[in-house]
């Protein structure tokens, strides 16, 4: 088989644990067959797949666990349209289409010995899942690392159950924030921009990795880049608008660039103000 043709022929993959991550969005743990756990053997934090809900289509998610963390891949899907929503109704024991790894990487390799500052915005958190587990199961290859966790509700808030874990890694730091409290909330408020400025973490011999919504995203890395945080040393991923995966369509246009085959991994320095033409 080409290369091409195992790019566009999905491995099937059985739902082995599906439950309720945050409002309206599901984690499907998937256990891949045909092969598939082969192909994924070796995923990089930042990597993304697209998972078929036979009959209706499929749709490009990050990959939200480490490899490490495995044997099988996760995803964390909102419920937004029909392929979506077809994810949703399934159960434990399903079947899924599943096409990739595809697209670039956090390089996690340089940053090694770097403090990291990790900016994760509603759902956009899935994909940096995998970043701070790779941190944490490889803790004494890192610095400080120092997490910003931001949704407008405290319902969408992804991987609660999981913060202890992070709260009690050695060096490491979680700060949360939502737009809209209910009455238990007793952390931040506000967005997450504002929870960025209390917090004011240092710029030196650090890195910034950021997803969230487009909107989120801008004005996180202008504020970043006003903290000192040089354009090379802070990274985001951008997946909103990715739609084939091949660079076929054009739909994901960053300028010259296509993010789903130029990233969805990018520094400041290489998007620079095409950033705009994002949101």
């Amino acid at each position: 088989m080409s290369t091409s043709e195992k790019t566009m022929t999905p491995y099937l993959g059985k739902l082995a644990k599906v439950h309720d991550l945050a409002a309206e969005i599901k984690l499907l743990r998937v256990e891949l067959l045909n092969g598939g756990g082969e192909a994924f053997a070796n995923f990089q934090p930042g990597q993304f797949a697209f998972i078929s809900a036979f009959g209706l289509g499929e749709a490009p998610f990050g990959i939200a666990n480490a490899a490490q963390r495995g044997p099988y891949i996760e995803f964390a899907i909102a419920r937004l349209g029909s392929v979506t929503t077809g994810l949703h109704e399934l159960g434990e024991g399903d079947v899924v289409g599943v096409r990739g790894p595809l697209g670039n990487c956090f390089p996690m390799d340089e940053f090694k010995g770097k403090n990291l500052l990790v900016l994760g915005g509603g759902i956009g958190g899935a994909p940096l899942r995998p970043v701070i587990q790779h941190v944490l199961d490889q803790r004494g290859d890192y610095g400080r690392l120092t997490i910003l966790w931001a949704a407008r509700h405290p319902s969408l808030l992804v991987f609660t159950d999981e913060y202890d874990e992070w709260r009690g890694a050695p060096n490491t730091e979680l700060f949360l924030t939502v737009d809209n409290p209910d009455e238990t909330w007793n952390h931040d408020v506000g967005l997450i921009t504002q929870l960025l400025e209390k917090v004011a973490p240092s710029p030196e011999n650090a890195i910034a990795v950021t997803c969230g919504p487009p909107v989120m995203i801008y004005h996180t890395t202008r504020m970043l880049e006003k903290m000192g945080f040089a354009p090379e040393a802070s990274y985001v991923t951008l997946e909103a608008r990715m739609h084939c995966g091949l660079g076929k369509c054009g739909r994901c246009n960053l300028g010259e660039k296509l993010i789903c085959v130029d990233g969805p991994v990018f520094n400041m320095q290489a998007v620079g103000n095409l950033l705009e033409t994002y949101l």
